[in-house]
């Protein structure tokens, strides 16, 4: 997930919110504001909603120790870390690599609920000294401030322990499998299953707390249900990819019948004659036998349509340099990393300045669902062309 407002950097890493952040953070500090009306009769107005907002700011703060905290530790060993993004449902550290063992993976997985914990209990600690006591009404502000701080705090640590992946315990529960069974595929695809028969629960418990009465907050935990079921299926299914092609070069996955326009058409000729035509996702561009650029249906609609018939594809394409390119000989695992890296969805193969084809996930899943068909090995060389070692 990339961020929609960039906030700064901390040790390297950027850090960002997604839009969604205002939504929740919104709904966090009406329902302290209800809550604390409630609780503190006695308060103002604007006591209680600088509070609330205050506590709501203060959690997300929180929330983002609790990511800095696994994005940290995966530095310590050496992994790299692109940025922290928080958005609707919590925060996403963009670790762009995998942990190469099982003890890095329970360290990074388990930082964060750690840092939840200590950030918990030291503002119950502190609501405590300042003169807190359970079912004694009305606080200071101070006090309920740091009381509802530290029990948000707590509440995270423990929601990220439950073992369904990808979630915190989700991880920490594939780091152990992985120790016992020495084969990190193996551990991922046990730990997704297990993360979708946990959002199965939440979905079930969310609708019936629903139709129970509890609205809102019913429909809140199915909806973080539905999350995780599709993060745990996406989790399951790159493993099966990564599973699938590691060994395998993109000369015996790409598209070879990659259609070359001419840089001089205009759009609306490019549209009418090849776009709505051959329901391709990608074109390249060449200039005298060498590839100068792509230009695909996205780069097309950033340009108004009332401007297609004056502008030419060599004006709405992406340069030769603007591109990430790739050789017939790139490990497939390393080209989709590539790709999700940089939010790409293909990537022209390029050999001495000429365009080899083209590397797209929508390939790679049609032949997947395709050898599936028949009942052939995902991975399946075709006739000619050399195998490679595969790690055992």
């Amino acid at each position: 997930m990339r961020s929609n407002i960039r906030l700064g950097r901390i040790a390297g890493i950027e850090i960002g919110l997604h839009y969604s952040w205002f939504i929740i953070a919104a709904l966090i500090a009406f329902s302290l504001g209800e809550q604390f009306r409630h609780d503190n009769s006695n308060w103002s107005p604007a006591q209680i909603w600088a509070a609330a907002i205050f506590t709501a700011v203060m959690f997300f703060l929180g929330l983002l120790l609790h990511e800095l905290s696994h994005s940290l530790v995966a530095k310590a060993y050496g992994l790299k870390v692109r940025a922290i993004t928080l958005f609707a449902l919590g925060g996403v550290s963009q670790i762009e690599e995998d942990a190469k063992t099982a003890k890095v993976e329970f360290w990074v997985a388990i930082a964060g609920p750690i840092a939840s914990f200590i950030i918990g209990g030291i503002c119950l600690a502190l609501a405590r000294s300042l003169g807190w006591r359970p079912r004694v009404a009305p606080q200071t502000a101070a006090t309920a401030v740091l009381y509802w701080l530290g029990t948000i705090n707590i509440v995270l640590g423990l929601f990220n322990l439950i073992p369904g992946f990808p979630l915190d315990g989700g991880r920490v529960l594939r780091s152990i499998i992985w120790a016992i069974n020495k084969n990190a595929d193996r551990a991922t695809r046990m730990a997704a299953r297990v993360g979708q028969v946990v959002a199965f629960f939440f979905i079930i418990d969310g609708i019936w707390n629903f139709f129970r009465g509890a609205g809102f907050g019913g429909l809140w935990i199915a909806f973080i249900g539905w999350f995780l079921m599709d993060a745990a299926k996406a989790s399951y299914a790159q493993v099966e990819i990564m599973s699938a092609f590691r060994g395998v070069r993109v000369a015996e996955v790409m598209s070879r019948d990659c259609t070359i326009v001419n840089r001089g058409m205009s759009l609306q000729e490019f549209v009418d004659t090849y776009l709505l035509k051959t329901g391709q996702r990608c074109f390249a561009v060449e200039d005298q036998g060498r590839l100068v650029g792509l230009i695909t249906p996205r780069d097309v609609g950033l340009v108004p349509r009332d401007r297609w018939e004056f502008t030419t594809i060599r004006e709405a394409m992406r340069p030769l340099q603007d591109l990430r390119i790739i050789s017939p000989d790139t490990p497939v695992i390393d080209a989709l990393q590539l790709m999700a890296k940089n939010d790409l969805n293909q990537l022209p193969v390029v050999s001495n300045g000429t365009l080899q084809g083209i590397f797209s996930r929508s390939q790679l899943m049609q032949m997947l669902q395709a050898r599936a068909e028949l009942q052939l090995p995902a991975a399946h060389h075709p006739p000619g062309s050399p195998p490679h070692n595969r790690p055992v």
